[in-house]
């Protein structure tokens, strides 16, 4: 049994245990009103009317006041004892502290999408959390469910609403997994094992996540190993992993502080830092891109920065009709990587 009501402190929240102490009170109360009864009291009497005056008061107490003795004990919850912890739509009760449970989320992210998860799971299960399943997709996750009921990890196979919650969009694909963030190499240690052939991609302030996940997509389809750019775990975004349909697994972020440092890294490495313009350079169709190229891109809008094309070591353009001002960042991405592809994939 449970009640509420507001005082000086905000709303009070008063919940009723029942003692067993209290037991002979009741029963003297009942004796008592039997013996009323028996004398004709109003209480006994059923043609009995309680006139205005006589009608019993209920006390009026402070919020504050100590309650007489009662069968039911009142233990309050006043509304100054600090708010329950957002979980952001995870269930489960949880003792870790929630500073420390804050510092655990800032390092863990939401992967959803079928393929996706189903990449995530044949490239690394051990970064996995906690699972999420609607009952439909759960027949095509056989193995991820074995292992993940053998490894103690917890999973949950849930409605399509509490879906939506978890993961925080309708566009889950049946599934989400709550996993470890990676963390992005520095340019050195990418280039310890770098490869003769190696084409990477430098972002310069891109950061729509479904523009990411279809760079990435790309990426992985023709067969580029490192993504350059200030903050690795923009390609650990749900969106962007989702979008990317199981390319997220096959790239490396190559996490940087200096963007025009970190070009001349490659440089003296000997790669051919090459910028694209929209209205001028060498013609994709004319242009000869070499075994290691690092490809720089920037956001839609405003292209590279001055500092970025001053690095440039060529500068190249895609051939089009003219109808239109550019193409949508991932497009061009998916163009270029196609024909380096075709030019250094037999090296």
């Amino acid at each position: 049994m449970s009640d509420s009501f507001s005082g000086k402190n905000g709303k009070v929240k008063v919940m009723y245990v029942r003692s067993d102490d209290n037991k002979d009170e009741k029963s003297n109360k009942r004796s008592d009103k039997n013996r009323a009864g028996n004398k004709g009291d109003s209480r006994g009497d059923k043609n009995a009317r309680w006139g205005d005056n006589d009608r019993p008061r209920r006390p009026v107490r402070s919020v504050n006041e100590k309650p007489p003795r009662s069968p039911w004990q009142a233990r309050l919850q006043d509304a100054s004892e600090p708010e329950p912890f957002d979980h952001g739509g995870i269930s489960g009760k949880s003792q870790i502290d929630p500073a420390q449970l804050r510092r655990q989320r800032e390092q863990e992210t939401k992967v959803y999408g079928e393929n996706a998860c189903q990449a995530l799971f044949q490239s690394r299960p051990e970064a996995i959390v906690r699972a999420y399943f609607i009952q439909s997709v759960t027949p095509r996750f056989k193995e991820a469910l074995r292992w993940m009921a053998a490894n103690r990890k917890a999973y949950h196979v849930v409605e399509e609403e509490e879906l939506i919650k978890v993961s925080g969009t309708e566009h889950h694909g049946g599934v989400c997994f709550l996993i470890k963030k990676r963390t992005g190499l520095t340019v050195a240690d990418y280039l310890a094992k770098a490869s003769k052939t190696d084409c990477v991609l430098a972002l310069e302030n891109v950061g729509n996540p479904h523009n990411l996940g279809g760079m990435m997509r790309s990426c992985a389809h023709f067969g580029v190993k490192g993504v350059l750019l200030r903050d690795p775990g923009m390609l650990e975004s749900g969106a962007a992993i989702r979008t990317a349909e199981g390319g997220a697994e096959h790239l490396t972020a190559i996490g940087i502080d200096d963007f025009p440092e970190a070009l001349d890294a490659f440089r003296r490495a000997g790669y051919t830092i090459i910028t694209t313009s929209s209205h001028k350079g060498t013609s994709l169709s004319q242009a000869v891109l070499p075994a290691k190229t690092v490809l720089v891109l920037g956001e839609e809008r405003d292209g590279l920065s001055d500092v970025a094309m001053k690095q440039s070591d060529m500068s190249i353009s895609i051939d089009g009709t003219g109808n239109v001002e550019s193409l949508n960042v991932s497009v061009a991405t998916g163009i270029l990587l196609a024909e380096w592809w075709r030019q250094n994939s037999a090296k």
